[in-house]
Order: structure tokens, then C-alpha cells, then sequence
């Protein structure tokens, strides 16, 4: 009996897989660098905010529709309701204010930074919630980003001002986010991750909607065509294509592969910032970056389970 090779089609994969998560942490990494744009149009941030809600939600919801229709998945119950509308409170609609509210303070590399900061927060939450150890890996990680942090901000504070107010903004942001990746596992598994994400979305946009209408006159969203041109910019290439591509990533290369190359998110950041923002980085500020992406990575890969 012949036997046929598979090296060919498994390697395919593995390398598209790769190309997907590339293009993923680029993706995410534009954001900051769209929003900064649009911040010397003057917009402020719920405005801002509410535009990339409203142009991103739709894709989402037509996903959720087909997800229902396609897989038969049963009906949500009371709890899982709750569960989605305060996760996509925390995960979507806060973390993401706090996150555009920071940006108008600090550089968009370092905005990048501090988000990235957030595997080390799930791990401090799941100790202190769930009781788990943390093992000396993980302690020696947490030395690694935060004095990588620490440099970083020394140096920037010596270069710009109310960086104090922008860092705890962000701060708060990947916190908000590290509490919504803690509380969302369970929850995806019992209604799938689609539709999760599609409703946990539906929710974040309602309350961006709902905080514009209750704090901005309509007269706000008389903005020119290059805000709009970058908000839908950045629903498309920043918020829904991504997602769809580190879903599609995970499945091929695996969490751990995923989160290795996601590593390029705040490098790719610094990059684009150099570019389109003229924004600089001292040699300080390097080394900093460096402490941190190292020890991100070595509580990412570190998982015995993936994210």
C-alpha cells in the first residue's frame, strides 16, 4: 500500500498560521497610531470611541447571526446574559475608554507598552483570586517587565508632561482587560466564542453610544473626513480583522506560537509611531522595552494552558 506525504500540507498551515498572527499584532498595533492621528483633528476620545463602535459592531453581529444559524447553538440563560453585558462592559467598553483617554497623554509606543503588560496582570488576578502559586518564573517575569516599565517611564517623564495621568489610564485599560480574559473562558465555552464576542461587543458599543449621547451634543460629530476615514480605518484594519485573524492563527499555530509572535505588537507600534507620528525612543527607553517584552514572553509561554 502506497503512503502519502503530509509534510507539504501540514507545513502550509503552520505558515499561514504564522502569516495570520503577523498580520494580527500589526493590525492591533495601528490602532494607537490611527487614533493619534485623529486626535490632531481634535476629536476627543468617547467621540472617537463611539465612531470606531458603530463602524466595527455590524461585522460582529452578521458573524453572530451566522454563527447561529450555521452551528444550532441553544439559547443563552439569565446567567450568561449577565456574564456577557459585564464582560463586554469591562473587557470592551472600559478598557477601551481608558485606553483612548490615555493616549491623549503619552506616545503611542508607550501606550502599546503598558497594554502589553496584561498576561502579567492575569497572572497576579489569578493568583490572588483562584489561590495559584506563583512559581519563580513567573516571579522572575514580573521583576523583568515592570523594572522594564519602570525605566521606561523615568525616561519619558524627564520628556513630556501629565505622563502620570496617560500610564494610569493605560494601566487601568490592560487591568480592565486582563479581569475580562480571566472571566471569559468559561463563559465562550458554554455559548462559543463568536457569538461572545459578538454580543460582548454589541454591549460595549450600546454604552459608547449611550455615554456620547449623554455627555456630547449631536454637534460633536460634525467632524471632517479624514476622522471618519480613520475611525472606519480603524474598526476594519485595527479592531475586526484582527480579531478574526488571531482566532484563525490560534487554531493553526497554537496559543503559545500566537502569543511568541504577538510580541511584535509593541515593537511594530514603535515603529509606526517613528514613521507617521515623528515619535522618538531614547536608548533608556529600549532597554526598557526590551525587560518588558521578555518578561511578557516568559509568562506567555509559560502557561500550561493557553489563553
Amino acid at each position: 500500500m502506497r503512503t502519502v506525504s503530509t509534510a507539504p500540507s501540514s507545513k502550509r498551515p503552520f505558515w499561514l498560521g504564522v502569516g495570520f498572527a503577523l498580520l494580527a499584532a500589526v493590525g492591533f498595533s495601528a490602532k494607537a497610531i490611527l487614533v493619534k492621528l485623529a486626535y490632531q483633528e481634535h476629536v476627543n476620545a468617547i467621540t472617537l470611541l463611539s465612531l470606531r463602535m458603530a463602524f466595527s459592531v455590524p461585522a460582529f453581529i452578521a458573524v453572530a447571526l451566522w454563527s447561529n444559524r450555521t452551528q444550532g447553538l441553544a439559547p443563552l440563560s439569565r446567567r450568561d446574559w449577565f456574564a456577557v453585558l459585564g464582560l463586554g462592559l469591562v473587557g470592551y467598553y472600559l478598557a477601551s475608554y481608558l485606553d483612548f483617554v490615555g493616549l491623549q497623554y503619552i506616545s503611542a509606543g508607550l501606550e502599546r507598552l503598558t497594554l502589553f503588560l496584561y498576561p502579567t496582570l492575569v497572572v497576579l488576578l489569578s493568583a490572588w483570586w483562584f489561590r495559584h502559586a506563583i512559581g519563580r518564573r513567573e516571579l522572575a517575569a514580573l521583576a523583568l517587565s515592570y523594572a522594564g516599565i519602570a525605566l521606561v517611564v523615568h525616561d519619558a517623564t524627564l520628556l513630556h508632561g501629565h505622563i502620570a495621568l496617560g500610564m494610569t489610564m493605560v494601566f487601568g485599560s490592560a487591568l480592565a482587560y486582563a479581569i475580562y480574559l480571566i472571566g471569559a473562558g468559561r463563559v465562550m465555552a458554554r455559548i462559543g466564542t463568536m457569538r461572545f464576542t459578538a454580543y460582548a461587543l454589541t454591549v460595549s458599543c450600546l454604552a459608547s453610544l449611550l455615554q456620547f449621547g449623554l455627555t456630547q451634543p449631536l454637534s460633536a460629530l460634525h467632524l471632517t473626513g479624514r476622522v471618519y476615514g480613520l475611525s472606519l480605518g480603524m474598526a476594519l484594519f485595527s479592531t475586526v480583522l484582527p480579531a478574526f485573524l488571531l482566532s484563525a492563527a490560534m487554531r493553526r499555530i497554537g496559543a503559545k506560537h500566537t502569543a511568541l509572535i504577538g510580541a511584535i505588537g509593541p515593537v511594530a507600534t514603535i515603529y509606526l509611531a517613528y514613521v507617521f507620528l515623528d515619535e522618538t525612543i531614547s536608548s533608556l527607553q529600549i532597554t526598557g522595552s526590551i525587560l518588558v517584552l521578555c518578561g511578557v514572553m516568559m509568562v506567555s509561554l509559560g502557561k500550561r494552558t493557553p489563553a
